[in-house]
């Protein structure tokens, strides 16, 4: 029998994502949520960020932008990034964010396969973003500059608030509230994610997944403590995981919206400017990922700020030590809890509730109204307790579908609704932990890297014949390894370190070949011609010992 929540089910609303967090009954506050935590003045209360929203939903129908076109920010993190999310999805449209460090050619993958009607690109990004639009023949008024302060014309690019309608023109717009059904068919957002297996999709989130994971996140949140969604408690957030990504979205935007907390917005992720911010904004819980909890506990610049303050991370996105979840809790006496989810669950799934100080590592309990399996090798449930299978789950917070590819959607749900989420898990007492990963990805930072994606770089070298990548665990961190077989005219005479040159001038940072290359004679593979991963995770375990006596840690 499958598992089910231990918690009651939820009564979650159908309806628009902007009737969930602006409901019509609840008078709008005038007191700064958003703020600019590099300068606080900066700043948007809810009242002025609905305003803003149905300004940038009216200049987009004048843009003649229809339903159900793409909406594309290429920016670093600011506070009116949530405006052009809420904005997009609320007036039946599509919010989708790219990466602010891929290459041009990157973005223009994006931008090529979401069909983008209009692209904000930050000005610190313009050359890249026109270079990639010039690539995806998106028109340059198609293209707008996108900060937090105007910016004067450049490239032939304007800025956003130029199409944007005025206050007045604006004040009658209305949302479509999207009842019952409309809700779970009407796409909001569009992440992307590699899945398990192959390169990057689309991932279609609707009204109803966006609305059904904050309300569970929040249920979760507040679970077994003194407050509530309507009383939360004295409560501030330090946002600095980027927007682009499902993670942030779900917490700095839907969440902090909805029960009203208020939450510095970082661009970019410094570290000492993190920890003063922790220490100015008396900053009571974060949203992060373990390479900030290894930071925390190794970094020396640490001991200089009070972050007493500080009583509870959330922690995802990547797998975490029960050693560093422990060694962050002691040191700052707080709760460190972990939870699982990906993309296609629109953020989680899984997680620790409340304040449950949890120590062995575990990623916790299903979130209500969702149901998981463990599913063997052959197909077959597995129903001993301890016994490890691929998790599956199924829940109002999954994917609709991946963005026009109706193979990837037919291999990765099942006709009566579970999500193969390539991830291997064990159950004891209504418990869950991670062991292994089934599916291909590789996690950088918390951050995806499809192989595939790799590899298929690596192809374009003239000197290479064939290639693998994998993930290679070096100090504790999964970085990307390529095994490659040379063509006959270039062995003796490519080396390693022009295989990863070539690789790091066509991807962004974090997919790099930091774990290496190593030269094979021939990259094995089945009869159907699909790479033997097994194999390649094998290999990359075994060369780790060897490489981790050359590659220094990185903190």
């Amino acid at each position: 029998m499958p598992y089910k929540s231990k918690f009651t089910p939820l009564d979650i609303p159908k309806c628009n994502i902007l009737s969930y967090l602006f409901p019509p009954d609840k008078p709008l506050s005038d007191k700064p949520l958003w703020m600019d935590a590099a300068n606080t003045a900066n700043s948007l209360s809810p009242a002025q960020m609905l305003s803003w929203v149905k300004r940038f939903a009216v200049g987009l129908d004048k843009l003649g932008v229809g339903e159900e076109q793409a909406v594309m920010v290429f920016t670093p993190n600011h506070i009116y990034v949530p405006m052009v999310y809420l904005a997009a999805a609320g007036s039946k449209r599509f919010f989708t964010g790219a990466n602010p460090v891929y290459t041009t050619s990157e973005v223009a993958h994006q931008m090529k396969s979401i069909e983008a009607a209009v692209v904000l690109i930050h000005p610190t990004l313009l050359e890249t973003g026109v270079a990639a639009a010039q690539e995806a023949n998106i028109p340059t008024d198609r293209l707008f500059q996108f900060a937090d302060t105007e910016c004067a014309p450049s490239l032939g690019v304007k800025d956003w608030r130029s199409m944007a309608a005025s206050a007045a023109e604006a004040e009658s717009w209305q949302w479509d509230p999207l009842p019952g059904e409309a809700s779970l068919k009407t796409i909001a957002a569009i992440n992307f994610s590699s899945g398990t297996t192959g390169l990057p999709k689309g991932v279609c989130i609707t009204h109803r997944n966006l609305i059904s994971n904050a309300a569970q996140a929040i249920f979760n949140k507040f679970e077994g403590t003194e407050y509530s969604e309507k009383n939360p408690g004295p409560e501030r957030w330090l946002a600095f995981l980027p927007l682009y990504h499902a993670y942030s979205q779900l917490w700095t935007i839907n969440i902090a919206c909805r029960v009203q907390v208020p939450v510095y917005v970082m661009s970019k992720f410094v570290y000492e400017d993190f920890l003063r911010y922790l220490e100015k904004f008396k900053i009571t819980t974060l949203q992060s990922a373990p390479p900030v909890l290894v930071m925390l506990s190794k970094r020396p610049e640490t001991a200089k700020y009070d972050l007493s303050s500080l009583r509870h991370i959330t922690c995802g996105a990547a797998p975490l030590s029960s050693q560093l979840q422990n060694d962050v809790s002691n040191r700052f006496n707080l709760v460190v809890a972990q939870g699982w989810g990906m993309t296609e669950t629109t953020c989680a799934g899984i997680m620790i509730p409340g304040r449950m100080n949890d120590r062995t590592g575990s990623i916790g309990y299903l979130m209500p109204n969702t149901d998981a399996m463990l599913v063997d090798d052959d197909g077959n449930e597995v129903t001993k307790e301890g016994e490890p299978g691929e998790l599956w789950l199924r829940g109002p917070q999954i994917m609709l579908k991946y963005w026009r590819n109706e193979a990837a959607t037919r291999e990765s749900i099942t006709e009566d609704g579970w999500f193969k989420t390539g991830d291997v898990a064990v159950v004891r007492k209504e418990m869950f932990w991670i062991v292994d990963r089934k599916k291909e990805l590789i996690k950088v930072n918390g951050l995806q890297v499809a192989p595939a994606e790799l590899e298929a770089v690596l192809l374009k070298h003239p000197d290479v014949a064939d290639a693998a990548a994998v993930g290679i665990t070096l100090h504790d961190e999964e970085v990307p390894r390529a095994y490659v077989a040379l063509q006959e005219h270039a062995k003796g005479k490519t080396t390693e370190a022009d295989i990863q040159n070539f690789v790091a001038a066509a991807v962004a940072k974090h997919k790099r070949l930091a774990g290496g290359v190593k030269f094979v004679d021939e990259v094995p593979k089945l009869p159907s011609g699909k790479i033997v991963r097994k194999l390649m995770k094998e290999w990359a375990k075994r060369d780790a010992k060897e490489m981790e006596s050359k590659v220094k840690a990185r903190l």
